[in-house]
């Protein structure tokens, strides 16, 4: 099955939070990769180095985090893919459907966008907004 992870699910899956637990369990029943791009890459990086400036998180344990992280894509439990090239207009007619309807941010739309594009299956979010945009699209969802 092919899965897109969205940062809020990622996230949660590398430091602990009220849906760390439900991360957990899914990726144990995931039967192969975790689609990635290198905007998941980077929208998670900069969330887990936020969470060390609110203090929610030490810098050992961010560091700790973004090393499993790497470790596991290292390990092939992320699959890196290329944002595809048509992410920009796809994400725009998305825009123009959906945004007045569902108040959408930019990175939302982009992770939906590249989710669809590279045929996900499904879209694992934790975000309420994010996962009403991927099943407005014809995505299931987490």
């Amino acid at each position: 099955m092919r899965v897109y992870a969205d940062t809020s699910f990622l996230v949660s899956l590398y430091s602990p939070d009220v849906h760390s637990t439900r991360a957990v369990a899914q990726m144990a029943q995931l039967r192969g990769a975790v689609l990635m791009t290198q905007l998941g890459e980077l929208e998670l990086t900069n969330a887990l180095e936020l969470r060390v400036f609110r203090k929610e998180a030490t810098p050992t344990e961010i560091r700790r985090a973004l090393s499993k992280f790497e470790e596991h894509t290292r390990g092939g439990v992320f699959e890196l893919e290329p944002v595809p090239a048509t992410v920009y207009e796809r994400a725009r007619q998305i825009a123009r459907k959906q945004t007045a309807i569902l108040g959408l941010r930019t990175l939302d739309i982009l992770h939906v966008a590249s989710a669809l594009l590279l045929q996900a299956q499904r879209f694992w979010t934790f975000d309420q907004r994010q996962s009403e945009l991927a099943k407005a699209e014809g995505m299931r969802t987490t």
